[in-house]
């Protein structure tokens, strides 16, 4: 009778689960609707064991424990199989959205006008510009050594987050 009681309350339990997935929309009502439909199997059969002895008797299983092994061992398996199915066709809708985005950006870079010469502006002390040299903008724009520096940390930066 204390196994019963136990069932029930994990069926219960499954069930209240899914709910509050629901609620909190962590889980997608496709996959809610599955394991509603297994927490309503599983809360009867706690409140009455008896009937899970007949229906394993009636199926040709010798006890009611091993039907619910064997039911739960296919049910994991068409679970691996389903979530493997969806991976591999959201891997694939991956690649294809990311080729997508390379041609259009390679599209994008080969069709888009070179800036017009009047819209740059000379920096102070560059050779070649004819500006003469001016301390405060040296600088406020860096030496050589800090933008390498810069340049250094953001990649570093860049690594450790990969």
């Amino acid at each position: 009778m204390q196994l019963s009681v136990l069932t029930s309350v994990t069926g219960l339990a499954v069930l209240a689960c899914i709910v509050e997935l629901l609620r909190r929309q962590q889980l997608r009502e496709k996959y809610a609707a599955l394991w509603l439909l297994i927490g309503l199997i599983i809360a009867p059969l706690g409140f009455f064991p008896t009937w899970l002895d007949s229906i394993a008797n009636k199926l040709g299983v010798a006890s009611g424990v091993s039907l619910v092994l064997f039911a739960g061992f296919v049910l994991v398996l068409l679970v691996t199989l389903h979530l493997s199915w969806e991976s591999s066709r959201l891997e694939a809708e991956t690649r294809t959205l990311a080729e997508e985005v390379a041609l259009i950006r390679t599209h994008l870079a080969q069709t888009a006008d070179p800036m017009p010469a009047s819209a740059v502006k000379p920096v102070a002390g560059t050779p070649g510009t004819g500006g003469t040299p001016d301390r405060d903008a040296d600088d406020s724009a860096g030496s050589d050594d800090d933008i390498t520096a810069a340049a250094t940390t953001l990649s570093d930066d860049r690594e450790a987050r990969a």
